[in-house]
C-alpha cells in the first residue's frame, strides 16, 4: 500500500508539473532532481570502492562541488549545441586532472565521479528541454512511453517469463518481459505519437520506440549493476516503497536523449 500511495503521489506531482509549470521552472526542478540523483550516485560508487557506508546520511564537503556540477550541467544543457558538448568534455578533462592532482584520487575514481554530469545532468537537462521544445504533449509522450515499457516488462515477465535476461545483474528481468516491453511500448508511441507529434512518421516513431525501450532496459540494468557492486538494494530510502531518485529515473535517463534528438529533428 505504501508503494502504491507514494507512486500515485509521484505520478500526480509529475503530471501537475508538466501541465501547469512553465519550462523555466521545470528547468530548475530538473537541476534539483539531478543534484539529488548525483548524491545517491556518489554514495553508491563510494560504497562500492570502500566496501562501507561512506558518508551515509549527510552530504560531505567533498561532494558539494560535484553536486553543483551536475545541477549546472542540467541547467547548461537545456538547449545544447555541439559547442556545449565539446565544452563539457573539456571541462571533464580539467575536472579529472584536478581531482587526481589535488585530491589524490585515482584516474578511474575521478572519471567515475565526473561521469555523473553525463549520466545525470545531461539527460535531465534534455528532459526539461523537451518541455520547452515540444511542450506538454511531447513531454508526456516521453514519460508515458517509459512508463508503458516498464509496466509491460513487469507484467509480461510475471505472466510469461521463463528465461532470465541478465541473471548476474537483475534476477527478476526476463527475456519475455523485455519482448513485451518492446511490443507494447512501440505500439503505444506509434499510435500516441501521431497525436502528440503530428509531423512525425509512424515508421520513424516505431523505430524511436524500439531505441527508447532498448536504452531504457540498459539504463535499468546499468543502475542495477552499480547497486550490486555496492551491495545495495535501493539507491536511497527517500521515496517510501520505491527507494531513491535513481531507482525511479534509471530507464528515463537513457531513453530521454534519443527522444530529444528526434523531437529536435522533427520540430
Amino acid at each position: 500500500m505504501t508503494r502504491l500511495l507514494s507512486g500515485a503521489a509521484l505520478g500526480a506531482a509529475a503530471l501537475a508539473g508538466i501541465l501547469f509549470l512553465p519550462s523555466s521552472v521545470l528547468r530548475v526542478v530538473a537541476c534539483l532532481v539531478a543534484a539529488l540523483a548525483a548524491r545517491e550516485y556518489v554514495r553508491i560508487i563510494d560504497i562500492a570502492r570502500t566496501g562501507g557506508a561512506s558518508g551515509a546520511g549527510r552530504t560531505t564537503p567533498g561532494e558539494v562541488p560535484l553536486l553543483l556540477l551536475v545541477a549546472l550541467t542540467a541547467w547548461w544543457l537545456f538547449d545544447p549545441g555541439l559547442d556545449d558538448l565539446l565544452s563539457l568534455l573539456l571541462l571533464g578533462l580539467g575536472w579529472v586532472a584536478i581531482e587526481v592532482v589535488f585530491r589524490g584520487l585515482r584516474i578511474d575514481q575521478a572519471s567515475a565521479r565526473f561521469f555523473a554530469a553525463l549520466y545525470l545532468g545531461l539527460p535531465l537537462g534534455l528532459l526539461a528541454g523537451t518541455h520547452a521544445l515540444g511542450g506538454r504533449t511531447a513531454t508526456l509522450l516521453l514519460l508515458a512511453t517509459v512508463v508503458v515499457s516498464d509496466t509491460a516488462q513487469y507484467y509480461c515477465g510475471r505472466l510469461l517469463g521463463r528465461h532470465l535476461l541478465a541473471p548476474a545483474i537483475s534476477p527478476k528481468k526476463t527475456i519475455e518481459g523485455a519482448v513485451g516491453g518492446f511490443v507494447v511500448a512501440t505500439m503505444f508511441i506509434t499510435v500516441a505519437g501521431g497525436w502528440a507529434l503530428p509531423l512525425a512518421r509512424p515508421s520513424r516513431l516505431a523505430l524511436l520506440g524500439v531505441v527508447m525501450v532498448a536504452l531504457g532496459i540498459c539504463g535499468d540494468l546499468f543502475e542495477s549493476r552499480l547497486k550490486r557492486a555496492a551491495g545495495m538494494k535501493d539507491s536511497a530510502e527517500l521515496i517510501p516503497g520505491h527507494g531513491g531518485v535513481l531507482d525511479r529515473i534509471d530507464a528515463l535517463l537513457f531513453a530521454t536523449p534519443p527522444f530529444y534528438l528526434y523531437l529536435r529533428a522533427v520540430v
